[in-house]
């Protein structure tokens, strides 16, 4: 009977009288990728504290080995070799990659910073992942896949044999995380101990080995072997309902031509495109990162210029050359990046509800109307199921989908006739994505024309009607919902190369 390497023993987590963890007890073998898998608040996060040693359980312990561990601090795991990836990368974008991997650790001569030790150095844990980089690069000019490479050189660097990775590739383009699946299953061969974070189900299958899931704080189940596993046991037991409930699909019908785009050029559109969108369609934007979606996007919500062609909204053509303009047309848009473009993240969650429409309810145009602005945060709210024990809660706090579903609210407060939504699920656990298809779903038998940008085949399949799929600037083929295939898709969707 071999010995586990890495072993949750009995942890409960209480902050308060609240139990974040339930008496988790599991454990990962040496040489494997072990996924993590639940919906926000499930408790992986938390989890991960532990390990790191940000958290000391309430009960339990850790054992590495056969040898319990208690860590005092996150210094004291990574001296044992426990390393945490996070999302958010820790890194320091005005230094070079050097002075990244020896953050804390600069060698030192007797003029201070010993650059040619820290050039060496840094070339040696360089080695093998990130080689076609230089040294003295700073940070800032590299792309987040390439910091991701970095963090993961320092965590080997630093003599990690556990590396746990949370949400890795949330913010990756295609061939970067093709390029980090290669790293990990490099350092699966040489035994490192592997935890993997995510909510892309795809993901899970393609690259892990088991799988545990948590709902609640509490541990549900460990697969050791997933090769007999479906993707729709895997959500019953993470959220308690069939796949196909994940993918909700309310029977409407289309109206007249709502949205009809006509040979518009602009930023990140290299030939023009032309399209339409019905009252009651939702349409799916598919391609790789760079092949121009996102740009087409803010083209029609007048973040960008366009420089040639025209729009028309319910047959007028309509000069879309500021977000004012875009917004007094019935246009919102739910960008990508909630965090820096769609919250702000230190207002309440009335405030961001009410944000965008507080100048129409002024007081004599001049006075914030209190009385609307606590109706309208409650109504909306309720109407979308934003949770949140209070709505003068920093929305910062609030779980990815919560703060989704908040920034749609804020949209919605006023009429209106599209709906452009950017990787509108990005980070968000697979529970709070049937919520967020549900609306989406609810908003189409409103009438509303409705775009929905995603880099996830399985969504974007499972949320349209039709599909337009870009490559590299350039509008490639609409695929209608019956002769939709991940295969066909991806091949329009993938760079030609003469």
């Amino acid at each position: 009977m071999v010995t586990p390497y890495l072993e949750f023993y009995q942890i409960t987590q209480k902050f308060g009288e609240f139990k974040a963890l339930k008496n988790i007890s599991f454990s990962v073998s040496e040489a494997s990728v072990h996924a993590l898998v639940g919906e926000n608040g499930a408790g992986k996060s938390t989890l991960l504290k532990v390990l790191s040693g940000v958290n000391k359980p309430t009960e339990g312990c850790l054992k590495i080995n056969g040898e319990e561990k208690h860590y005092k601090d996150v210094r004291d795991s990574l001296d044992d070799g426990v390393s945490i990836i996070y999302q958010e990368l820790n890194i320091v974008p005005e230094m070079s990659v050097a002075e990244n991997l020896m953050l804390g650790k600069m060698p030192q001569s007797s003029l201070g910073i010993d650059k040619k030790a820290l050039h060496n150095q840094a070339k040696e844990m360089m080695k093998g992942l990130i080689d076609d980089i230089a040294p003295d690069t700073l940070m800032k000019d590299l792309s987040l896949g390439q910091w991701q490479m970095v963090e993961i050189a320092k965590a080997i660097g630093q003599g990690a044999k556990i590396i746990a990775f949370d949400e890795p590739t949330s913010s990756l383009s295609f061939r970067e995380i093709e390029k980090l699946f290669a790293v990990i299953r490099k350092l699966k061969e040489e035994g490192h101990v592997i935890l993997y974070v995510s909510h892309r189900m795809d993901e899970i299958f393609e690259l892990c080995d088991a799988i545990t899931v948590f709902k609640d704080g509490e541990h549900v189940k460990t697969y050791k072997d997933i090769k007999d596993l479906s993707k729709e046991q895997l959500v019953k037991d993470m959220v308690g309902r069939e796949l196909k409930d994940v993918y909700p699909k309310i029977e409407r019908d289309y109206g007249k031509v709502c949205l009809k785009v006509d040979n518009i050029l602009g930023r990140g559109l290299k030939t023009p495109v032309s399209f339409e969108v019905r009252e009651g369609e939702i349409l799916g934007l598919f391609g790789l990162v760079g092949a121009g979606r996102s740009e087409l996007l803010k083209l029609l919500f007048g973040r960008h210029p366009i420089k040639e062609g025209q729009v028309f909204i319910d047959e007028k053509k309509v000069p879309l050359n500021s977000v004012v303009t875009a917004i007094d047309e019935g246009i919102i848009f739910c960008p990508e990046d909630r965090k820096s473009e769609g919250v702000v993240g230190i207002h309440s969650v009335a405030e961001n509800i009410n944000i965008a429409n507080r100048k129409r309810h002024l007081k004599a145009g001049l006075f914030i109307n209190s009385l609307w602005e606590r109706r309208n945060a409650a109504h909306m709210a309720k109407k979308l199921d934003v949770r949140t024990e209070s709505l003068n809660k920093a929305i910062g706090k609030l779980s990815g989908g919560n703060q989704q579903k908040a920034i749609l609210a804020r949209w919605l407060s006023e009429d209106m006739k599209i709906v452009l939504l950017d990787e509108p699920t990005r980070g968000i656990d697979v529970g709070a994505k049937a919520e967020i298809y549900h609306i989406i779903q609810s908003l189409a038998k409103l009438g509303k024309a409705i775009i929905v940008v995603s880099s996830d085949l399985p969504e974007v399949m499972g949320v349209a009607d039709r599909i337009l799929v870009m490559r590299e600037g350039e509008m490639t083929q609409s695929i209608e919902q019956k002769d939709f295939s991940e295969e066909k898709l991806l091949s329009l969707a993938l760079p030609q190369r003469s």
